[in-house]
């Protein structure tokens, strides 16, 4: 009887560990580490994962890996929106993206014609 109730508190005990655990951790903790001033790219959706981060204009994103197979996408500007091309030297089909505003499933926009394929970026446009 003694057995049966330590181990039910204990299970009480580890159960509610857990679940302090579990929300402790902010759900969009990367999107927190794309510095100020930064386009930044992410292989995950929700921005999962470090981001890569550019600063200015950038003819050839597709250089980086971030940007070549970004499934998401966040505009920590601090004063601008970035316009973001699908092929490099700012050619064929973009959008603008405002100063804080994210893109957490590139798949899911615009019929994923930006899904893996971040290639130009211009600031302030």
């Amino acid at each position: 009887m003694i057995r049966h109730k330590i181990a039910t508190a204990f299970g009480a005990a580890a159960l509610a560990g857990l679940g302090i655990a579990a929300t402790a951790t902010p759900a969009n903790a990367s999107y927190a580490q794309c510095d100020s001033g930064a386009l930044c790219a992410y292989l995950g959706d929700g921005g999962a994962g470090s981001p890569g981060q550019v600063f200015g204009d950038n003819r050839d994103l597709l250089q980086y890996n971030k940007f070549n197979n970004a499934e998401s996408v966040y505009n920590n500007g601090k004063s601008c929106n970035v316009r973001i091309y699908d092929e490099p030297n700012y050619r064929g089909d973009s959008f603008v993206l405002s100063r804080g505003f994210r893109i957490g499933n590139l798949d899911a926009f615009r019929s994923g014609d930006f899904a893996d394929d971040l290639a130009s970026n211009n600031w302030c446009v």
